[in-house]
């Protein structure tokens, strides 16, 4: 017993002393329930925007569900544009005896529910418009039936919740293992010795840096390249816009991921600190990558999506994957992941000072 208390003793006097390892054990936890706690704490009622003419009936924008959002315009609108510029889920148009329905189809849950609120809405108004005119009517007359046509802007009726998910996952996995492996390498190379000899030497700490960049980045594109293949011819997967731009995304995503690691390794002395840096790295990207939707979310915990690579990655690959679009629509995110490979970059150069002894 008295050896068994010794021992508790040493590991707890160790762990103690390791304030960086106590630190994340006990912190770390509370930033990722903190963020849960906003992210999920919210309506989760989901509210649709449809945009109609302004000469639609009256009766049937008032049959609309509450958590329906009425846009109106004068002007029959281009819709390719209108739908993402103005953020619509739906617009109606009535051809006579007809409702043309386009739905936006970016996020197929949205249009899921868009569709149902119509569908009731135009058998509410059918129903109330035959009791009004049933007194009226001849006896051999028939009501006219209002009949549905849908289109969809992007994807088709089959368009499933992970279509719009998978740019977003696939971006994710990118990130993930290059952050990690670059991270755990460098780490290596520190604990070994390998990095204060060569800092020994006259070698300048941009080259140190770059060169790494030069070594790991060879693989971390290899990796990306068979990630986004295998995605795409093996698991069918659907990409309306050129893969190049695929490829260019996914590349940035693990520079930025590989000069990101390699910055988190400097302030870890274990393989088992680096892990610890997960939570704080790895999960909030979760969260706002946009895996987790987050259209009802308080805009102030949304503003630190701002700070994290993937949540550009995803929205860029998004634009090509499923949008079809190209280097018009996402030149601004291209931009944005360069910034955070170069600033990065910067910091690892500066962070190799305390590494040189001479």
């Amino acid at each position: 017993m008295t050896r068994l208390l010794a021992i508790s003793k040493k590991v707890a006097l160790e762990l103690f002393r390791d304030q960086r390892t106590l630190a994340l054990m006990l912190l770390a936890p509370l930033v990722v329930i903190t963020l849960m706690y906003f992210i999920f704490d919210v309506n989760n009622d989901m509210d649709v925007r449809i945009g109609m003419p302004d000469t639609i009936d009256e009766q049937f924008i008032e049959s609309m569900p509450d958590e329906v959002e009425v846009v109106t315009y004068a002007l029959k609108p281009t819709l390719s544009t209108l739908l993402d510029n103005d953020d619509l889920d739906a617009f109606i148009d009535v051809n006579d005896n007809e409702f043309v329905v386009t739905y936006h189809n970016e996020d197929p849950s949205q249009t899921t529910a868009a569709k149902q609120m119509i569908q009731a809405t135009v058998q509410n108004v059918t129903r109330d418009s035959a009791n009004e005119m049933f007194e009226s009517m001849p006896g051999d007359a028939t009501m006219p039936n209002m009949d549905i046509t849908e289109n969809y802007l992007y994807g088709d009726e089959d368009s499933t919740f992970f279509d719009k998910m998978f740019p977003i996952l696939m971006g994710f996995f990118v990130f993930f293992f290059v952050f990690l492996i670059s991270g755990m390498a460098l780490l290596k190379e520190r604990t070994m010795g390998t990095m204060e000899r060569m800092l020994a030497t006259s070698v300048k700490r941009s080259e140190v840096v770059l060169g790494y960049m030069g070594g790991y980045g060879g693989y971390a594109i290899i990796q990306t390249v068979i990630i986004v293949l295998y995605s795409i011819y093996l698991l069918n997967m659907t990409i309306e816009g050129s893969m190049v731009w695929v490829f260019v995304i996914s590349i940035l995503l693990a520079m930025g991921a590989l000069v990101i690691g390699m910055f988190i390794s400097t302030f870890a002395n274990t393989e088992f600190q680096m892990v610890q840096f997960i939570p704080l790295i790895i999960v909030p990207q979760i969260f706002f990558s946009g895996i987790i939707p987050l259209d009802n979310i308080s805009d102030w915990i949304a503003v630190i999506g701002y700070v994290f690579p993937l949540s550009y990655a995803g929205e860029a690959l998004t634009e090509v994957m499923i949008k079809g679009h190209g280097f018009a629509h996402i030149w601004q995110e291209l931009l944005v992941l360069v910034g955070f490979i170069v600033l990065f970059t910067l910091l690892d150069i500066f962070g190799l000072r305390k590494y040189r002894k001479v």
